[in-house]
């Protein structure tokens, strides 16, 4: 009997700037980051991504990341769903969006083994999200929004809104 072991992966991480779906002027990329099928991922001009942040895209759907969005290190990005993240967002270190989850499939079926469902995620221009945030599938953070740190987002964030908690409720609007 072999003991060779026959192992699958979805890729180092590693990455070329040229393959990427478009990338814009001035992105900056600290060491440690890694970035799954940069071929379906965009960012705008002057992206700053955080070291060991993962962008992990996805064979099909998309990521955008639009222009001055700051990323902080160790965030985790998911794009199965799709995600646009717009122009000017802050991104604290630590947050986690994720674009797909399982399904119920009953009892007689694992979690791991039921079915995924995926919805896009969408962050406005110029909001916010605080240090290790969670932004959960299908969810719309509005434009000017803030998520206050730690808080898992499960619904929609209007304009302007503050949230905070588990699950993020909103505290306020912003003046």
């Amino acid at each position: 009997m072999s003991t060779e072991r026959r192992h699958r992966s979805h890729g180092t991480g590693l990455f070329e700037p040229s393959q990427f779906r478009a990338l814009g002027e001035g992105c900056v990329f600290e060491p440690g980051v890694m970035v799954f099928h940069p071929e379906n991922i965009s960012l705008g001009r002057n992206v700053y991504v955080g070291h060991q942040a993962i962008l992990k895209g996805y064979y099909r759907n998309e990521m955008v990341i639009g222009e001055q969005t700051w990323i902080g290190q160790q965030c985790f990005f998911h794009s199965a769903g799709g995600l646009t993240i717009g122009a000017r967002v802050g991104i604290g270190p630590g947050v986690k969006i994720i674009t797909s989850v399982h399904a119920e499939a009953g009892r007689e079926v694992p979690v791991l083994f039921s079915p995924v469902e995926m919805a896009a995620v969408v962050i406005g221009d110029d909001s916010d999200l605080g240090v290790n945030s969670v932004i959960l599938p299908g969810v719309r953070v509005g434009r000017g929004a803030v998520v206050g740190a730690g808080a898992v987002v499960t619904e929609d964030v209007p304009d302007y809104a503050v949230v905070a908690g588990v699950p993020a409720r909103v505290l306020r609007m912003r003046p």
